[in-house]
């Protein structure tokens, strides 16, 4: 198996890295689909369509930083997209998540954190 270099100094550091790639991750990619959102169903200008593709890609690229596997990263970011979807439509569309978005949400971070944090004896080889 490929070992995985990470440039994190202690696991403390590592953790508040990947967090914070997984949120700037978050926010390209719900804030990208929500200007094209923006722009096919309530007709607003052209440009919120050029900005929306330029963070879509910007989101493709965050992910290239997190220290592990394709498969791990991209399980976790599904996770993390549905909480903060759910913050998304709170703060930008007024509508707060109702007690079963938040029993759900709860369920999605613990599965996403057992699936990314869970140390496994492969990733010390």
């Amino acid at each position: 198996m490929v070992k995985i270099e990470s440039e994190c100094i202690s696991r403390k550091r590592c953790f508040l890295y990947t967090i914070l790639l997984f949120i700037l991750a978050g926010i390209f990619e719900i804030g990208g689909g929500y200007l094209l959102w923006l722009w096919l169903r309530e007709g607003r200008e052209l440009i919120f369509a050029f900005s929306g593709a330029i963070i879509l890609f910007l989101y493709g690229i965050v992910p290239t930083f997190q220290p592990s596997y394709f498969h791990r990263i991209y399980a976790t970011y599904g996770g993390i997209f549905v909480v903060m979807s759910l913050l998304w439509g709170w703060i930008f569309d007024k509508i707060p998540p109702d007690t079963y978005d938040l029993i759900g949400a709860l369920i999605i971070l613990i599965g996403v954190s057992i699936i990314y944090y869970w140390p496994r004896e492969d990733d010390n080889k």
